[in-house]
């Protein structure tokens, strides 16, 4: 995106430096790197930087309207609401194409938007380690909004954290150590002190959960939820069983809270209208298809990392839709094959992070994570035996 940095970056690059560098990032925490490392940061001008974040702040507009509360209580499922709902999400992340304008230039487009954590630690650790076997351009960074390493995982503690001393917060998921995001787990491990606990190891008393820590029995009061339910859903009948202590009344802090994790999701799309937003409708609102369906994707609202997305949709695909409540119809934006490798050029999204912290008007900028793709879609099915694709993120020019 900022050509004479791409041309220097391609120029030197090697396959020895960047097999240098993956096997110190992966060494890092032996065992847990389970996904494509892209070979190249994204360049991100100050322009394209402060487009995207205005977007992001008029969308954060929208949620902060008095009225979306209750439309958003249609989003959560009845047997899935979660007891002690807490006034905002901690954690909000925005996904954005880098797409083609009109008038030919490059513009942000949101793709999805999450009030659910994303590679928070992992995403301080990779730049840091990149910077090691690659050169950082001056007046560039990862992080927004001023933030550095230290202020950034001062911030994550006390977000996560907070009070508590660490043995009684925990970061819980379904079998931790099967998920492919598992690194960002060990980081978060390193960075905050807490532990990783899969739900089938959590112990409940009354209000009250406990979980072995070294071979101790150690009260829960904070939990960094990780756990996605369309994940739980696909778990045996006895882990979906401990499942069912999300509805329950418990004496701990959910960090963020399950609800939002439906709140600020697919579903809110309709309810914005922004340049930088996509058309989208519920797919139950719609009396008639639009003639030109090749030009939207069809998706499932509560499913995570593309599952179940269609691209290719047609009347009889959405005709067989059994449950259109739970669906959207979202206009396609023309990705750009904007980031020049040796080969082909690659397409590229930028997630944006948002921290809320409480009693704090409104969330803030603080860190990326971008992922490049040569596909029809962003995600590894759709770009096998490819190079100069995977996971990255963005030097962001101050």
């Amino acid at each position: 995106m900022i050509p004479a940095l791409r041309k220097a970056y391609n120029a030197a690059f090697t396959q020895e430096k960047y097999a240098a560098f993956v096997n110190d990032l992966s060494g890092t925490h032996p065992g847990q790197l389970d996904f494509r490392v892209a070979e190249t940061p994204i360049f991100v001008p100050r322009a394209f930087k402060e487009q995207t974040l205005d977007a992001c702040e008029r969308i954060i507009d929208a949620i902060l309207d008095p009225g979306y509360s209750a439309k958003s209580e249609a989003a959560i499922p009845p047997h899935l609401r979660v007891p002690g709902e807490d006034a905002h999400p901690h954690f909000i992340a925005f996904d954005f194409g880098i797409c083609s304008a009109p008038d030919g230039s490059l513009e942000p487009q949101l793709i999805e938007m999450q009030g659910f954590p994303s590679l928070f630690a992992y995403q301080v650790l990779f730049p840091e380690v990149h910077a090691r076997h690659f050169e950082k351009p001056a007046g560039f960074s990862n992080y927004l909004n001023g933030f550095d390493k230290e202020s950034y995982l001062a911030l994550l503690r006390r977000l996560i954290v907070g009070d508590e001393a660490p043995e009684h917060v925990v970061l819980l998921e379904i079998f931790p150590e099967q998920q492919k995001t598992r690194i960002d787990f060990a980081a978060t491990e390193a960075y905050l002190g807490i532990s990783t606990v899969c739900l089938t190891q959590l112990q409940q008393e009354g209000r009250k959960l406990y979980y072995e820590k070294n071979g101790k029995r150690t009260e829960i009061r904070r939990i960094y939820n990780r756990l996605i339910f369309d994940d739980l859903f696909q778990q045996s009948v006895e882990v979906q069983e401990k499942g069912k202590l999300f509805q329950a009344d418990l004496d701990v802090t959910w960090v963020p809270h399950p609800n939002w994790f439906y709140r600020l999701s697919k579903y809110t799309m309709p309810f914005i209208r922004h340049p930088h937003v996509p058309e989208t409708h519920f797919l139950n609102s719609l009396g008639a298809w639009p003639s030109d369906l090749e030009n939207y994707v069809a998706k499932p609202l509560f499913s995570f990392a593309g599952q179940g997305v269609i691209i290719d949709v047609t009347t009889d695909a959405l005709d067989a839709i059994p449950d259109p409540e739970n669906w959207i119809l979202q206009r396609k934006v023309p990705y750009a094959p904007v980031i020049e490798t040796p080969d082909e050029p690659a397409k590229a999204e930028i997630r944006i992070f948002y921290f809320w912290e409480p009693g704090t008007p409104r969330p803030i900028p603080t860190n990326n994570l971008a992922r490049l793709s040569k596909g029809k879609m962003v995600g590894v099915r759709y770009n096998k035996d490819k190079e100069w694709v995977g996971g990255t993120f963005c030097w962001f020019e101050s």
